[in-house]
């Protein structure tokens, strides 16, 4: 690559160019400016067109490039709650082009993709159901900036991630309350390089045949019995933690210590349940898979 520059480095020199631009560029003037190979200048365009950064426009007979609107440059892991307060503003203000340009940027900056689902995303999740539970916002209100995070969220699917084998994790939301809590840990999970099967909201599931349906599943996706498989449920209700905890631990039984299950909440009040890890928040959860893969992996 010309003058040794990283993927990083182009996107944040061709962002800058670009806005000091109002008219557009080729693809020739780009690569002089950057000093990049135009070959190599037009590869990168085009993934980064993929990604949403820039598009492209033909005027007349000449084919410009231009940065999307709404696009700006930040610096983390300094600016994770300058975002963070933006991204909540944007979300009460409905701007849904704001919302998800956001994250983008982001992502365009360099930003840890977990860390955006941790420090940006879970905050405006739990923000928005404060709310709402406090009588500020109604329930249509409620699901519409739900939606909006929940496309924020999806961004993060045209990066592409490596899967560990040796790595495998099912997500459970216990109720519709925590989907977008399973969406933004299915997110986390996977940028670290763990094989994710989320199941979503599971209140459905909720009877005495539950254990012989998960049991059928992982028969299906556990091929590896010598890798680690993590089931994480996430519920707002005892109820929720008391049915799936015990349903899970009747398989664990049979399958062993490689089978590990992992409760998230933010309940005041303790659930007397058996879990591996019983956890409040998301960078937890995170933090103890990994570490329970390294310790079976010696």
């Amino acid at each position: 690559m010309a003058k040794g520059y990283k993927e990083s480095e182009i996107r944040q020199k061709l962002v800058e160019v670009l806005q000091d631009s109002k008219t557009g560029l080729s693809g020739v003037e780009i690569s002089e400016k950057l000093g990049i190979n135009r070959m190599t200048m037009t590869k990168y365009l085009n993934v980064f067109a993929a990604e949403g950064l820039v598009q492209q426009k033909n005027i007349g007979n000449v084919n410009l490039w231009f940065v999307e609107e709404g696009t700006e440059q930040f610096s983390f892991p300094q600016d994770y709650f300058k975002v963070k307060t933006k991204y909540i503003e944007a979300l009460m203000s409905a701007s849904s082009h704001q919302v998800v340009n956001l994250i983008r940027n982001c992502i365009h900056s360099g930003a840890i993709t977990p860390k955006i689902m941790t420090e940006i995303i879970v905050p405006a999740i739990d923000s928005v159901d404060d709310l709402y539970k406090q009588g500020k916002i109604g329930k249509s209100e409620q699901k519409f900036l739900n939606w909006l995070i929940s496309q924020s969220i999806q961004i993060t699917n045209v990066i592409h991630t490596e899967e560990n084998p040796q790595k495998n994790v099912i997500l459970i939301s216990a109720d519709t309350k925590n989907m977008l809590h399973s969406e933004a840990a299915a997110v986390s999970f996977r940028f670290n390089e763990w094989k994710v099967f989320n199941l979503g909201d599971m209140s459905d599931a909720i009877d005495v045949l539950f254990d012989l349906d998960l049991q059928k599943l992982l028969g299906k996706v556990w091929k590896q019995k010598n890798s680690i498989m993590i089931v994480v449920v996430f519920s707002s209700s005892e109820d929720g933690f008391k049915f799936f905890s015990e349903a899970i631990n009747v398989i664990k039984e049979k399958s062993g210590k490689r089978l590990q299950l992992v409760l998230c909440s933010k309940l005041k009040k303790k659930t007397a349940v058996k879990a591996d890890l019983v956890a409040e928040n998301l960078e937890d959860v995170l933090q103890w898979s990994q570490t329970a893969y390294e310790s079976l992996a010696k």
